[in-house]
C-alpha cells in the first residue's frame, strides 16, 4: 500500500509548512487525486488517518476531489474525458491520445489554526 508512504511525505511537507508559515494545526485539508494517479482515495484517507495521529493535522477533514482522465485527441482535434489510461478516443476511436488530465497527486488546499 504506497498510499501510506504518500500520507507519511505529506505530513513531512504538512510540518515544513508549520515551521516556514508558524501554524499550529491543520483543520482541513484538500486534495485532488486524479482517476489515472495510480491512488486508492478510500486507502488514502485511511492511511491519513493512521498516520496523522498526534500530529499537527490531528482531526483535520480530509477532501478528495477525482479529476478525470482527459486526452487530447489528434485524430479528432478535441479533447475528451476517457474511462480507461489507454482507452480509445470515445468519439471518433483514435489512439493518438495524449494526457492532459487525470494523473495529478496534489494539495489543493490547506486550513490552518
Amino acid at each position: 500500500m504506497h498510499e501510506l508512504s504518500l500520507c507519511e511525505r505529506l505530513l513531512d511537507l504538512l510540518q515544513e509548512e508549520s515551521r516556514r508559515h508558524a501554524f499550529r494545526r491543520v483543520t482541513r485539508i484538500r486534495l485532488a487525486v486524479g482517476q489515472f494517479a495510480c491512488v486508492d482515495p478510500d486507502a488514502l484517507r485511511f492511511a491519513f488517518d493512521v498516520v496523522r495521529r498526534d500530529t499537527l493535522a490531528d482531526g483535520a477533514a480530509v477532501e478528495i476531489d477525482q479529476p478525470p482522465g482527459l486526452v487530447w485527441c489528434e485524430d479528432c482535434g478535441c479533447e475528451r474525458r476517457v474511462p480507461e489510461r489507454l482507452a480509445p478516443c470515445p468519439a471518433c476511436g483514435g489512439l493518438r491520445l495524449s494526457p492532459r488530465g487525470g494523473d495529478e497527486l496534489t494539495l489543493v488546499e490547506l486550513e490552518v489554526a
